[in-house]
Formats: structure tokens, sequence, C-alpha cells
């Protein structure tokens, strides 16, 4: 059981992290935002994104905010697998 559930959320979170990296080359490229997939994208990672951009603003016009989000995941992954090592 431990092992199913600490592989299922390693997969949630890298399919999430994946989502943000996307976003991330997206916004280097002219790309269409009402392109359903575009939409798609910024519909499952703006939850993240939005309440980071209110605590670090850009700084010389560059986002930070995916990054410390990845960071974010990376330690909440780390957190629960210490809290399902332990139970189970």
């Amino acid at each position: 059981m431990a092992v199913f559930l600490l592989q299922l959320i390693h997969w949630i979170i890298t399919l999430y992290s994946l989502a943000l990296i996307i976003r991330v080359f997206l916004s280097w490229f002219w790309v269409d935002y009402f392109h359903p997939a575009v939409r798609f994208l910024i519909r499952i990672t703006e939850p993240v994104l939005a309440p980071l951009r209110r605590y670090i603003p850009p700084i010389s016009g560059l986002d930070f905010t995916p990054m410390i989000a990845l960071i974010l995941l990376w330690l909440i992954e780390q957190v629960l697998r210490t809290i399902i090592l332990a139970v189970f």
C-alpha cells in the first residue's frame, strides 16, 4: 500500500511539474492563448502560481514563481514520503 501511494504521489507531482515547465517554455514563444491545450495548461497551473506571485513579484521582468513552485512541490513530496513511510 505504501509503495502504491508513494508512486501515485510521485507521478502526480511529476506531471504537475512537467505542466509548470511547459508553461514556462510557452511563455518564451508566441502561442495562441485561446488554444484549448494552452488554456487547460494555464487553468491547472494558475492556482499555484497566482498566490506565489502575490508574495514574489517579478525581478527585472523575470517571473521566478514557477521555480519556487517546483521547489515547493519537491518539498511537499518529501514531506508526504516521510509521513507515509512513518505510518506504513
